[in-house]
């Protein structure tokens, strides 16, 4: 919490030229670049507005700061030497995971309302200002619905836990729970992203099956079931892993030991085995990476989302800085060099913003093509927000000097952050692969995604040009060697489109400038805008 009226005159100096403490904030009624999109791809306000005030106090942000600094403490056995592998976190990590269930983090896209995967992917940006680790567990539970409906019998019995909108951290049988959290445990030592290498093997038991192996992998494990890949008879299959079984006993899933991570610090990572695990099936057997890809693809939308939010609070934080803090005899928001670099800033995560929110609202789309053009934008959303975060946030923290470097700031947590969303759910080369492979399959995809580019055509003749350059370059996709040439320009061109239609067009010809035709140097800050303040104000 801010301090109370501290002392500013001292015996040797006089404290000036320091900023005040931010105090409580409202993420959302600040952030007007987040409302205007939100707006216009059919997010709910209702939802949105107490969600970004009650995360934007200044209670619940030191909860956030407590969560990642007390970390999770795995307790493989009791006192007695019984074996009960559960991991205890502070009560700052509950709180939050509270406050963001109770507000239908995980639940809202699934009900009948409109606009939910739009509302969501809001509050993802949302929600990783504050604290991106318990994003985790609730990013997991809202992508596994689908993946859950692969068995209409489990389907009835576990998704009305996880629509509660109730949080519940009992270690206890799910059905004396009155909600519930999935997670997944896919990655093994031998495979990483090679999900098809797994050597866990699974051996039917009546109508059950019994899992033995590891996973190298597994975040949330208190998470009171997990979507997990496991060798059948029949192939790679697809299963649900309670941690209770059915008669009330602790199922034999084993935390091995919590990962020691760069960031991510209050979400539990850890290593499991299963010896004999108890686990229903969904889906087929053989179809494990057809019923699974489901949660993975929901969940690449929260790994697109979540860098704007990293964003969107360095930005934030930089702009408070530079507001009150003056440098050789002016504001250093008042100076042409930091107004570059921040207006830069701007447009990247304008751009993030726009696209991540355009993809959300295909996710609502009811139509093959709105489900195609999510399968290919999401991948290119992801990728492209990922690449930008972690030199954004440096540039931020740099605006902020030493005091960006220190641990009282944000801007240690959000560096360390910054990379974490580019590994989940496919890491680059992955991503660019997946894309190439999408184009090549999916001839619906290939059209939903030159149908949104050419509703901007006519527009700009740089953009016009930059499209029809890129069209001659690749005209059937790319070789796997320049499969990230192709990604990176290509999430470029479909940022420029989203802003051309929906940006000021201050924004969108800035962009443009700087990003497709262009004029700019290496460096973020390394442009020349005739009126950078015009898209600075977009923060103010």
């Amino acid at each position: 919490m801010t301090p109370l009226n501290p002392q500013t005159v001292l015996e040797t100096h006089e404290v000036t030229n320091q900023p005040d403490g931010r105090g409580d904030l409202d993420l959302w009624a600040d952030d007007k670049i987040l409302r205007h999109y939100a707006g216009i791809m059919g997010a709910d306000q209702d939802d949105l507005a107490p969600y970004g005030h009650i995360l934007g106090r200044e209670q619940t942000r030191d909860a956030g700061r407590i969560a990642n600094r007390v970390l999770p403490e795995l307790q493989i056995f009791d006192r007695s030497g019984r074996r009960i592998d559960e991991v205890t976190f502070h009560p700052a990590y509950h709180q939050l995971m509270n406050i963001g269930l109770t507000a239908g983090y995980a639940a809202r896209p699934w009900e009948e309302k409109s606009g939910g995967h739009a509302t969501h992917a809001a509050m993802v940006i949302l929600q990783n200002q504050v604290e991106p680790g318990v994003s985790c567990p609730m990013t997991m539970s809202y992508a596994a619905i689908p993946a859950l409906k692969a068995n209409p019998d489990i389907a009835a019995e576990w998704v009305p836990r996880v629509m509660s909108r109730k949080y519940d951290p009992a270690s206890k049988p799910a059905s004396q729970k009155s909600g519930a959290t999935i997670g997944m445990a896919m990655t093994e030592k031998q495979g990483g992203s090679d999900v098809r290498a797994n050597s866990t093997v699974a051996t039917r038991d009546g109508e059950n099956y019994r899992l033995r192996g590891h996973k190298w992998f597994c975040s949330a494990p208190m998470c009171d079931a997990f979507l997990t890949l496991a060798q059948a008879k029949d192939g790679l299959t697809c299963f649900l892993v309670p941690r209770w079984k059915p008669d009330g006993s602790r199922n034999t899933l084993q935390v091995m030991r919590l990962k020691d991570k760069l960031g991510n610090k209050a979400n539990a990572s850890s290593e499991i085995e299963y010896h004999d695990t108890f686990a229903w099936r969904l889906g087929d057997e053989g179809k494990g990476v057809k019923t699974i890809v489901q949660m993975v693809h929901h969940t690449r939308l929260d790994t697109a989302m979540a860098p704007a939010g990293l964003m969107r609070a360095a930005l934030s934080e930089a702009h408070w800085w530079v507001l009150g803090r003056s440098a050789f005899q002016r504001r250093l928001i008042d100076q042409p060099l930091m107004q570059s670099v921040l207006a830069d800033l701007v447009l990247e995560y304008e751009a993030s913003v726009a696209v991540g929110m355009r993809v959300a609202k295909a996710f609502d789309g009811t139509s093959e093509k709105d489900r195609a053009f999510a399968r290919i934008a999401v991948a290119l959303a992801k990728f492209t927000s990922n690449k930008r975060c972690p030199n954004f946030v440096y540039e931020a923290m740099e605006i902020l000097g030493g005091v960006g470097y220190v641990e009282e700031s944000p801007m240690p947590m959000l560096y360390r952050e910054a990379p974490l969303n580019s590994i989940w759910e496919g890491s680059g080369n992955i991503i660019c692969l997946d894309i190439q492979r999408t184009l090549a399959r999916e001839p619906l995809a290939v059209e939903a995604l030159h149908d949104e580019i050419n509703l901007s055509l006519g527009a700009d003749r740089r953009f016009d040009q930059a499209v029809k350059d890129f069209n001659t370059r690749w005209p059937h996709g790319a070789p796997e060697s320049e499969a990230r040439w192709f990604a990176s320009r290509l999430g470029l061109i479909l940022e420029a489109a989203v802003l051309l239609r929906h940006a000021p067009e201050d924004v969108a010809d800035a962009f443009i400038a700087t990003r497709i035709a262009g004029e700019r140097g290496d460096v973020l800050g390394a442009i020349s805008l005739g009126n950078p303040r015009a898209i600075i104000e977009r923060i103010s």
